[in-house]
């Protein structure tokens, strides 16, 4: 159960980042501390999320169509150079995953998340 000061935030994030703050608002309510667009030399990641020293790198997808590759090596690029977990999160049923691509993940330890909105 979230507090009222937690829910606010919640939707500050919402309003504010779209897709990206509905994701990390669920990072947030399951008690990770939230940076938006933390820049690196390959791009920013969307999120990065931290609990327990754990890092996560989070880039989230909305487009609808097939996630390039170029994004995904870019992911896991941004997340060695911040030592984190790298999360590839695909907002509602739009974005879609090649073979290639999917195959790419698993075998490079990038975690795929389903988000739906609601």
């Amino acid at each position: 159960m979230t507090t009222a000061k937690a829910r606010h935030l919640q939707k500050i994030f919402e309003q504010k980042y779209g897709a990206i703050g509905v994701v990390a608002s669920m990072y947030f309510s399951a008690g990770h501390s939230i940076e938006f667009m933390h820049p690196t030399r390959h791009g920013p990641v969307h999120i990065l999320a931290r609990k327990h020293g754990v890092i996560l790198a989070i880039d989230v997808v909305d487009a609808p169509g097939f996630v390039k590759l170029e994004a995904v090596k870019a992911l896991l690029e941004k997340a060695k150079l911040l030592r984190a977990k790298p999360i590839l999160a695909l907002y509602s049923d739009g974005p879609k995953l090649s073979d290639e691509v999917y195959k790419f993940c698993k075998d490079n330890g990038i975690r795929i998340r389903r988000i739906r909105p609601g």
